[in-house]
């Protein structure tokens, strides 16, 4: 365990037994925030388990102003693994955009369509905006580590060290102060990308606002670095 200047870190051998209870936590009151999460409801069966950058290639054909400079997340879809390659949809799954409020109606635009993800079908419904709101722990279940790809495309087995350090850098330049929870290396997009789930506790109202409004790490419309108000530790190991 280390200490950095705008919190403390933790290593996933804390993890199992970490507990949140005791720890502050903000009011989970929705703010005026300058941002928002809008959910769509979405038609289909199934998808490769490596979809991510597919799907925001698929989102970019709809959306041309959709990229990593636009302030936009795309929330990782809640999908079943189907055994094999494929992972399986449910009539709950929901994609998710996190935007700024001014590109609300801009957005609204992916109602009705029909986005062909690495060779799969899915249908866009009736979107529902969801205001953010102010919890004292937030949870990403997967920040990329930038620079962690090594020889033939595949994810370098990962420092934990370089990558809290990465991260206790961007909570700096956000203002922001938290205890980090770091949970075990995890690699996406067939081991391309390699990464950590991340927990943030004991955030203020204010420190917590900007967390889920500018996020953690590189890759945000593949998911990463999006996160979600959570109550236990525990889920900083999960696979992503």
């Amino acid at each position: 365990m280390g200490t950095g200047a705008m919190g403390t870190m933790e290593s996933p051998a804390m993890i199992e037994s970490a507990s949140i209870a005791a720890a502050p936590e903000a009011p989970a009151t929705p703010m005026r925030a300058d941002m928002l999460d809008l959910a769509f409801a979405l038609e289909g069966h199934e998808l490769p388990l490596a979809h991510r950058a597919a799907l925001a290639d698929a989102l970019q054909r709809v959306l041309p102003w959709l990229d990593e400079g636009s302030g936009v997340a795309v929330h990782r879809l809640n999908v079943a693994a189907g055994g094999g390659p494929l992972a399986l949809l449910s009539g709950r799954t929901r994609l998710t955009l996190r935007l700024p409020r001014a590109r609300v109606a801009d957005a609204l635009a992916l109602c009705g369509t029909t986005l062909e993800v690495a060779g799969r079908t899915l249908r866009v419904g009736a979107a529902q905006p969801r205001e953010l709101l102010a919890f004292g722990t937030l949870f990403a279940h997967f920040v990329a580590a930038d620079a962690e790809v090594g020889e033939g495309g595949e994810a370098a087995a990962g420092d934990e060290g370089a990558f809290l350090g990465a991260v206790q850098q961007e909570l700096a330049a956000l203002g922001v102060s938290a205890r980090v929870i770091c949970g075990r290396h995890q690699t996406l997009e067939d081991g391309t990308l390699g990464g950590y789930g991340l927990m943030l506790d004991g955030l203020g109202r204010e420190d917590s606002r900007r967390v889920l409004e500018r996020g953690l790490g590189p890759h945000r419309l593949w998911g990463c670095g999006v996160f979600v108000p959570h109550r236990s530790a525990a889920a900083v190991g999960q696979a992503a």
